[in-house]
């Protein structure tokens, strides 16, 4: 077995949420149960309680865990300068954060109905407009703005829907994040990508 199972092994909280990710993505949220959990973990209920109250306290759990680089993320990006590399950066440590947090970002993906409806769902949406407020001109225009909303979902598709690609998944990183990179520097520069749009040949 690998070092992070065995160091994961002896921490119950942490066995638990490894646990009930795996039942959510195999069976769903909604037909996982408490008892399931704490049948595969091989502990009492009563073990499970203790760390645990419902199937949501244990999701939230999970997400403000592997989610807490992107809080971060955040709050590094508003200290910095408001320029392009600036920008290219906060998409490079998302880029990380998502591929850390693979598990996690994958069953939302695929489970979007339920995490609307569960508490995380606003916080979810609240800190993907922080960072897009991180990436956007403050007087950009709605084209470029959606731009901007495009880039970061630029990298949670490429996560997703290359994942069965064939391919070194840095150099599939790295593809998803350059086509990240043109969408936020045509928006930071607009007048300039729009020149260069439309400084070749008329077509018929």
């Amino acid at each position: 077995m690998g070092s992070t199972p065995q160091a994961r092994r002896g921490n119950t909280r942490q066995r638990i949420q490894d646990v009930a990710l795996d039942l959510f993505a195999e069976q769903g949220y909604e037909k996982t149960s408490l008892r399931e959990i704490s049948e595969r973990l091989d502990v009492t209920k009563a073990a499970l309680y203790y760390h645990f109250k419902t199937k949501e306290d244990i999701l939230v759990s999970i997400f403000e865990d592997l989610n807490r680089p992107v809080e971060e993320l955040i709050e590094w990006g508003r200290d910095r300068p408001h320029t392009l590399e600036t920008k290219k950066e906060i998409l490079r440590r998302y880029s990380e954060a998502l591929t850390a947090a693979a598990p996690l970002f994958r069953f939302m993906q695929e489970n979007q109905a339920t995490v609307r409806d569960l508490s995380i769902g606003k916080t979810i949406k609240d800190r993907v407009i922080g960072l897009v407020d991180l990436i956007k001109e403050p007087d950009a225009s709605l084209v470029d703005q959606v731009r901007c909303f495009t880039a970061l979902f630029t990298i949670h598709a490429g996560m997703f829907a290359l994942k069965d690609f064939e391919g070194d998944p840095e150099e599939k990183r790295s593809a998803v994040l350059e086509v990240a990179f043109e969408l936020v520097t045509r928006a930071h520069s607009p007048g300039s990508a729009e020149q260069r749009d439309t400084s070749g040949p008329v077509r018929p």
